[in-house]
């Protein structure tokens, strides 16, 4: 695997051109091989494409994102079937269905149950009444806020989680198994969910947002 290289075919991104000329100078095919200089800063360059390419992934995310809650806003109120797509302290991360637009519950609009977070078992657990939400439960929520210069999207729960509808996720949890926790943070309103950055604390405020989760 030492001498193993990628590329697509036709040639379309920068990091296949300098794979293509790599190859043409390794094997004598013409002029058009990289030089000892581009083979000096192969590093750099190699940093500097990943960059550019998370750099658009993020872009290309954030768009999504705008797009979907601009579609969403005239639906506040209305509910929506989705999947908990991630857990923190400070909420629920929901995927809605069909449209894949993600939104926050956050932990403060959950009842008046005290939520522990359990990050090994991915869930929020009431220590009072033990309702417990979990990444893959198939929940009903309500959309409270719609921000499309941000993309942020506000939910709120409507009753009990459905696992009925989430397969390979066991009904009840084992309590012998489940981690300490600590208290949900409580939530600020607007949060945008992301759930593909690690469960990290987002906001509707443009400086808050990250590239990060899963669209619509």
């Amino acid at each position: 695997m030492a001498r193993y290289a990628h590329f697509t075919s036709p040639i379309r991104r920068y990091a296949d051109l300098l794979v293509h000329r790599g190859l043409i100078k390794a094997l004598g095919l013409g002029t058009d091989g990289l030089s000892d200089a581009d083979f000096e800063e192969m590093g750099a360059l190699g940093e500097a494409i990943s960059l550019t390419e998370r750099r658009a992934m993020a872009a290309e995310r954030d768009s999504t994102d705008r797009y979907l809650a601009a579609f969403l806003a005239g639906r506040t109120g209305h509910s929506f079937k989705g999947r908990i797509s991630g857990v923190a302290r400070f909420g629920l991360f929901v995927t809605l269905m069909p449209s894949g637009g993600d939104g926050l519950v956050p932990v403060s609009s959950m009842g008046s149950d005290y939520y522990e977070f359990e990050e090994q078992n991915h869930a929020l657990v009431g220590k009072r009444h033990g309702q417990v939400y979990r990444l893959g439960d198939i929940v009903e929520v309500r959309l409270i806020e719609a921000q499309p210069i941000t993309g942020g999207l506000k939910l709120e729960l409507i009753g009990e989680p459905n696992r009925d509808d989430a397969p390979g996720f066991k009904r009840s949890m084992d309590k012998g198994s489940r981690g300490k926790g600590s208290r949900g943070q409580t939530g600020r309103p607007g949060f945008k969910a992301s759930p593909k950055k690690g469960g990290k604390k987002p906001g509707f405020s443009k400086a808050a947002k990250k590239g990060g989760k899963p669209k619509a």
